[in-house]
């Protein structure tokens, strides 16, 4: 495997409004402490030791677009980035224009993502989305001229309200037009423990219907010529994301801002995900860190075979082929095992049966 660089995330935990299925760290109403926050995150990348030039970085939230344009470039002139390094910065849609985006790439930013969700207004609705989704060519648009090497959308299927149909208009609205981004994300709308979505019940995805939402998506993306390199990742060639790529290659990594995580060399840290703890221990020079672990051998084995398996790379072949009872699921590719179109929605049990079966081990590199 080639070397996967190394990249940097920052933590934007601030929002306009807290999505009902969200369960990430944000904060709402909290525009008074942006600019804290933001020096906090300069001050923690000043006192960093000196880490290898990343390849790629990300920011992530939160709403990273909801910071004021000037201080994001701030936290973008910081990093020490490779030459071409790609650098992401997530957007939502009523953050977008074409002003936003000129500061973002003046200031180096290569790639946005935008997370429209759906085009369908009660869809919307029913995910505690504030945005309008009948104006999402006319966004296509403005990003597409905006200079950026790539960009990306958002979906979530799955959703109570949503209809096939609703999913396939979703797809059509995106995709179906000259200024269509050349990635697309879309996610099974899962169940997080806490949000407003997990106490509702009657809004709980049914299993049977997100399988089949994640057919029609396979099905209308390749269709169009995207080609999935990741469980829930599709790009035209040449547009899928280095940061997240390097995430499933298991390269390391540095995390700046409150709940933010890092990797190096085996040993995983995280940051205070409270946002005033983390504000407090910056400000006093102490260290914003909340704990670490030093992963053993069996655990990195089984973290690099859990994520090399989503993607479409796959895994090693091991001596004996596709595992007994894993027909259907993996087929072999070019020396490697790769799930299939089932096999991706039963990706946690292939891996169960991998682990099961002692193949895993063989593989996992």
């Amino acid at each position: 495997m080639s070397d996967p660089g190394f990249g940097t995330y920052v933590h934007i935990p601030f929002c306009a409004q807290r999505c009902d299925y969200c369960a990430f760290v944000t904060y709402t109403d909290a525009e008074d402490l942006e600019r804290r926050y933001v020096d906090a995150v300069l001050a923690e990348m000043g006192r960093s030791p000196v880490l290898p030039a990343s390849t790629s970085a990300f920011f992530g939230g939160g709403t990273p677009s909801h910071l004021p344009v000037e201080m994001l470039a701030e936290l973008v002139g910081a990093l020490h980035l490779a030459p071409g390094a790609e650098v992401t910065v997530e957007m939502n849609p009523e953050d977008v224009s074409a002003s936003t985006l000129a500061a973002l790439v003046s200031a180096g930013v290569t790639r946005v993502s935008i997370g429209i969700q759906s085009t369908a207004d009660h869809v919307l609705a029913s995910l505690g989305r504030t945005h309008r989704g009948d104006a999402v060519r006319t966004l296509c648009e403005t990003v597409a001229a905006a200079g950026l090497t790539s960009w990306s959308m958002d979906l979530i299927a799955g959703a109570v309200g949503e209809s096939d149909e609703d999913l396939r208009r979703s797809i059509a609205d995106v995709l179906d037009h000259d200024a269509a981004p050349p990635h697309l994300s879309a996610y099974l709308l899962t169940v997080e423990r806490g949000t407003p979505l997990s106490r509702d019940r009657a809004r709980h995805p049914d299993e049977d219907v997100l399988a089949g939402r994640y057919e029609i998506l396979d099905a209308e993306l390749s269709e169009r010529g995207y080609g999935w390199y990741e469980v829930s990742n599709w790009a035209r060639p040449g547009h899928a994301c280095r940061h997240n790529q390097l995430y499933w290659d298991g390269g390391d990594y540095v995390g700046f801002g409150a709940a933010a995580h890092s990797h190096r060399d085996g040993v995983r840290s995280w940051n205070l995900a409270n946002l005033t703890a983390y504000l407090d221990a910056i400000e006093s020079g102490r260290s914003p860190e909340s704990g670490s672990e030093e992963l053993t051998d069996e655990q990195r084995h089984l973290e690099r075979l859990s994520l090399a398996l989503r993607t479409r790379r796959g895994i090693e072949r091991p001596p004996g082929g596709v595992p007994d009872g894993l027909e259907g699921l993996l087929v072999e590719d070019g020396g490697r095992l790769v799930l299939t179109l089932r096999g991706r929605l039963l990706a946690d049990a292939v891996l169960g049966r991998l682990v099961g079966s002692g193949v895993g081990a063989e593989v996992a590199r």
